[in-house]
């Protein structure tokens, strides 16, 4: 057994701090280099650049840099929703006035890289806290360019995710090497660190009170000494319910006190006192609240619609594809590449948490990592770091093992450097292998940015536009307007009018779209964040949500009278989802239970005898006038095409076949054939853009193949 517990042990390298830092540059450097890949790879496509400059490929992205050209420019439009108090808008525009000969563009391309590959740095310094920067190093190397975190921190991938793993490894490091050093000097970096950490993000209190739960217990079991006491005083600062500003004062309190009493055996006892008492109030105000906060979250609790007394509402989180459920397969992919590399990691990060104990603080993030498998695939991330040093001591321990055994101890030691960097590059090679194939597309195509840029120049900046949340952040960022909905703002109650108004009738779309856009105006004056829905119902004194929306699509309304403009905006990658906008408004709002209609789409088939086979083994008999799903022959209500011509003009045919059944629509200039009930086809977002019927309701304002721009007639 201690021959096995000597054989686990990092041995100290003993390298000095220009060795470190070195090793910090190679791992660095490489984590950026693999990253141009994708940059070499994207240049030969036009499509995703605008002005000579990769475009944003994350939705959110869209959002900081809004925020950050808000900020440079010194102003902006009241109630515009623009994130100029936002951590990371603040970040980038700081950077822009640090390097002035950069331009706004290229800052937004490159940043989550460069920012991102500083994971290196901490995971090198842990590492070396541990006895080996060596294995630090080999961590590094991995750690940077792991599938999720890759994907996530890739040239184009503007988001806070750039720091949101850098800053708790950074703190991880600071807790380990306090906990193993006991310097009271340095006790307040950790915290100053979380307090950071989670003011750029809120979502990482879980990981901070996982930290200071796991220290806590690492303190009780292991160290048992007075200065790990002290030190979780400082810990718990951070996870206090407190302001940003608050909690640095407590922390700049608490560490002037701490340097200047001398903790004599008299005082330990105190210390002892106080340490309960803080576990008592961290068990009050933050443990037994956390805990219950997490039990009711919507991860797992799943539900479909909110359950509080009032309007039942569709739940986004159902719809949000990082929050679905993925495979193993998936998980294990993410988190290392390969299953080989899955599997040694786990291995390696056991052995190492029997080794080294101290380690274990950083479960938290390793269980949030798998708990992706329900939670979805943004929280692979966490694990990233934890599985990679996995890797590398696996790596380690097999140089070492190997050296011990073939090689003479004259050069045994040198041997183990070389025996595990090329096992360690095995575990790297399925994630660089991945980095070469992983081509993912912009958020909003070249031709789409176009169609933005000509609206800023014609919508006033008040303005709305009212499209589907995905879009809001992009739309906002180049067309320099007002949006309903984005990708902060998208709750049950703030989508139901939105879907209500692009998959109803053009009349009861346009009625809703001016009373969405008069409710939201009449909030933001009256500073109220009261549910738009019952609002209105309350306006034209109705209590059944169901009448109200029945009296709200009629001509009868007397609608309210705004001063601004409404513009629609249909892009044709917003068929691919239609479904699921349907949803939000396809619920009865007084039950929550879902109203179900039909709709198909297929981009691929064939015709043999008048007959379209489409995808799923459905069939189109254009001789008999029938849909065929399975043994269900349903009669072809309406046969529609559209199709442009060589002047770009669209052209349609619309034919009645049967008095009842689903309607077939041909997209010949898409390629695309469309299959749906009554509700689809009269929808809004159909009519208006498959169509180009406005029956009077709407002004064209823009039409383009991939995107058309509608405005509201008052």
């Amino acid at each position: 057994m201690n021959k096995l517990k000597d054989f686990l042990i990092l041995e100290e390298d003993k390298l000095n701090w220009k060795m470190v830092l070195l090793f910090i540059l190679i791992a660095y450097v490489f984590n950026i280099a693999v990253r141009y890949i994708y940059i070499s790879y994207m240049g030969d496509i036009p499509q995703l650049y605008w002005n000579g400059h990769l475009i944003i490929n994350n939705p959110d992205g869209f959002a900081w840099a809004e925020g950050a050209r808000d900020i440079l420019a010194g102003f902006h439009q009241q109630n515009d929703l623009s994130r100029i108090d936002a951590p990371a808008s603040y970040l980038i525009a700081f950077f822009a006035k640090l390097l002035p000969f950069v331009s706004f563009d290229v800052l937004l391309e490159y940043l989550p890289g460069f920012l991102g590959a500083l994971i290196v740095i901490p995971i090198i310094l842990i590492g070396r806290v541990l006895g080996s920067a060596w294995a630090g190093f080999l961590a590094a190397l991995l750690s940077g360019m792991a599938w999720s975190y890759y994907h996530r921190t890739m040239f184009g991938y503007l988001d806070t995710d750039m720091l949101i793993i850098v800053l708790p490894v950074f703190a991880l490091w600071r807790i380990i090497w306090s906990l193993k050093n006991k310097d009271k000097r340095f006790f307040f970096l950790a915290p100053l660190v979380e307090i950071l950490m989670l003011e750029w993000h809120g979502g990482l209190f879980n990981v901070a009170n996982g930290f200071f739960i796991m220290a806590a217990l690492y303190a009780a079991i292991f160290s048992r000494d007075k200065d790990s006491f002290l030190f979780l005083l400082f810990l718990i600062i951070p996870v206090l319910p407190l302001a940003f500003l608050y909690k640095l004062i407590v922390l700049a309190v608490l560490y002037g006190i701490v340097l200047k009493i001398n903790v004599t055996d008299k005082v330990k006892i105190n210390v002892n006192y106080i340490l309960l008492g803080v576990i008592g109030i961290y068990i009050l105000t933050v443990g037994f609240p956390w805990i219950m906060g997490v039990l009711k979250s919507g991860y797992f609790t799943r539900a479909v619609t909110n359950t509080e007394e009032g309007l039942k509402y569709f739940s986004v989180v159902n719809t949000v594809r990082e929050a679905g459920h993925i495979s193993y397969d998936t998980l294990v992919h993410r988190i290392s590449g390969s299953w080989l590399g899955f599997v040694f990691g786990a291995a390696g990060y056991i052995l190492l948490s029997i080794r080294y104990p101290v380690i274990l603080i950083s479960l938290p993030m390793v269980v949030l990592g798998l708990f992706a498998i329900r939670g979805g695939l943004r929280f692979t991330i966490f694990a990233v770091p934890f599985f990679a040093i996995g890797n590398a001591y696996i790596a380690y321990l097999t140089g070492k093992l190997l050296s011990r055994i073939f090689i003479s101890d004259k050069v045994a030691k040198s041997s183990v450097y070389v025996i595990s960097f090329f096992v360690m590059a095995g575990f790297i090679y399925p994630n660089y292998k991945h980095i070469h194939q992983y081509l993912v597309p912009s958020t909003i195509s070249n031709q789409e940015v176009v169609v933005l840029d000509k609206l800023k120049h014609i919508a006033n900046r008040n303005d709305y536009v009212l499209t589907w949340w995905d879009y809001g952040y992009a739309i906002r960022y180049y067309a320099d307007v007002k949006t309903l909905a984005d990708g902060g703002k998208h709750s049950g109650e703030v989508n139901f009018p939105v879907s209500f108004a692009l998959t109803r009738n053009l009349l009861a779309s346009r009625n809703m779209a001016v009373l969405d856009v008069f409710q939201t105006e009449y909030n933001y004056k009256h500073n109220k964040e009261s549910d738009y829905l019952k609002d209105m119902m309350q306006k034209y004194n109705f209590k059944d949500p169901n009448k109200f929306l029945a009296y709200a699509s009629s001509d009868k309304i007397k609608l309210p009278q705004i001063k601004k403009d409404i513009y629609y905006y249909l892009p044709l990658r917003m068929m691919n989802i239609f479904p699921t906008v349907a949803i939000f408004s396809n619920v009865d709002l007084k039950t929550g239970k879902r109203k179900n209609h039909f709709f198909f789409k297929s981009d691929r088939y064939q015709v043999k005898s008048n007959v379209v086979y489409l995808i799923d083994g459905i069939r189109i008999d254009l001789n008999k006038g029938v849909v065929i799903i399975g043994r269900q022959l349903i009669p072809i209500k309406i046969l529609a095409l559209a199709a442009y011509d060589k002047n770009g003009k669209l052209q349609k045919s619309i034919k009645k076949i049967h008095s009842s059944g689903l309607n077939v629509v041909y997209m010949k200039s898409y390629g695309k054939w469309l299959i749906m009930d009554d509700f689809y086809f009269n929808s809004a977002y159909i009519q208006l853009f498959v169509f180009e019927n406005t029956q009077g309701l709407f002004e064209p304002v823009i039409l383009n193949p991939l995107v058309k721009v509608y405005k509201v007639k008052k």
